[in-house]
């Protein structure tokens, strides 16, 4: 079972940042890759960014420029960076991972629980 727990997530004015955490736990045999969605009312969830094992990175259009994607292979952490934020950034952030658990040939896709961010005008 592998458990992904998201912070980081607050209120801020737009302009401003803020840095998102995912940590993943469990019985994990390895990572392939790492990223993060968000989902705002009433639309479908997006992909924002994500991150291969490798440090491949990739970007929605959306966040370009603002965002950085990173992580840390021995603490299976991603981050999140994201500066200049707009009020259209408001959303529940997701972090989602495709792993492989001990004993597990497969790689399977696991979410966490969403950290909310909101960006005022």
């Amino acid at each position: 079972q592998v458990q992904l727990v998201e912070s980081g997530g607050g209120l801020v004015q737009a302009g401003g940042s803020l840095r998102l955490s995912c940590a993943a736990s469990g019985r994990i045999f390895s990572i392939n890759a790492m990223g993060w969605y968000r989902q705002a009312p009433g639309k479908q969830r997006e992909l924002v960014a994500s991150i291969t094992n490798g440090g491949n990175t990739n970007y929605a259009d959306a966040v370009k420029g603002r965002f950085a994607i990173s992580r840390d292979n021995a603490k299976n952490t991603v981050y999140l960076q994201m500066n200049s934020l707009k009020p259209e950034d408001t959303a529940v952030y997701y972090c989602n991972t495709d792993a492989r658990l001990s004993g597990s040939w497969a790689h399977y896709d696991y979410w966490g629980q969403g950290t909310q961010v909101t960006v005022s005008s």
